[in-house]
């Protein structure tokens, strides 16, 4: 059984202030909490019920065990129906990649991407199109946010996320820089080359004008209805599936 103040120090971890203060996040359910297992995070402790049989797991790690009951688990999870394994796993802290690590590839740039589930969408399809790296504003939802996890499905496992200020990160690297902008260049269009940087902005307000100045190809999904505009998770998913098709040419 787990105290008051062990709770509430769990509990604290949905938010970003405690995450970062304690250097922890929470996975929740056996089918994620593997994924992270079999990289290179470290888990600290996994709170189980009674009723969840902890060899489904299978971790070599040197982890924490911690039964709890019921009711415990339901205090400390963020979920509506909570599943029965939560896992507190220590908060890496990733280098910021350099222009060795990413020439020759191409990797994701979020400038004010606000919606955990979006950020989450992406992170998925970064891991299924293979792609490593994801940079962020400052400003972006936390990629440890539970809601952001949840969505992950375990991709956040694969791939790594840094935050840094945009403008002097891109000016350095001196990388093909491919910005997602409605008056830009077809998609369909567009040679992509051999590696890169593809930037998407905020859901509202798009790329911001200091970023959007580091763009060297403007790129647009056309419009053929007329809906206003496209889920940046969705953009992201045509920007990938159409830069795997160029780079097989």
């Amino acid at each position: 059984m787990l105290s008051k103040s062990q709770i509430n120090s769990i509990k604290s971890l949905q938010h970003k202030k405690f995450r970062h203060e304690q250097g922890f996040f929470l996975v929740e359910g056996s089918k994620s909490i593997v994924e992270f297992a079999n990289s290179p995070y470290e888990i600290d402790t996994v709170y189980y019920t009674t009723t969840f049989d902890s060899k489904v797991l299978n971790l070599s790690q040197k982890i924490n065990w911690c039964e709890i009951s019921v009711n415990d688990l339901e205090k400390i999870s963020s979920l509506k129906t909570p599943q029965e394994v939560i896992a507190k796993i220590r908060i890496p802290q990733w280098p910021l990649p350099g222009k060795k690590e990413l020439e020759g590839k191409f990797s994701l740039v979020l400038d004010g991407v606000q919606d955990p589930g979006n950020l989450g969408t992406i992170i998925r399809i970064a891991d299924w199109f293979g792609i490593g790296h994801i940079i962020c504003s400052p400003d972006t939802v936390d990629s440890y946010n539970p809601k952001v996890v949840q969505a992950s499905m375990g991709s956040l496992s694969r791939v790594r996320i840094c935050d840094t200020e945009l403008p002097a990160f891109l000016a350095a690297l001196k990388l093909p820089v491919f910005g997602a902008l409605l008056d830009g260049a077809n998609i369909y269009d567009t040679d992509f080359g051999h590696e890169g940087l593809i930037i998407l902005g905020n859901e509202g307000n798009g790329i911001r004008s200091e970023v959007e100045a580091l763009v060297s190809r403007a790129v647009t999904i056309p419009r053929i209805g007329r809906a206003e505009s496209l889920n940046v998770g969705i953009a992201t998913a045509l920007f990938c599936s159409e830069i795997t098709r160029n780079t097989k040419k």
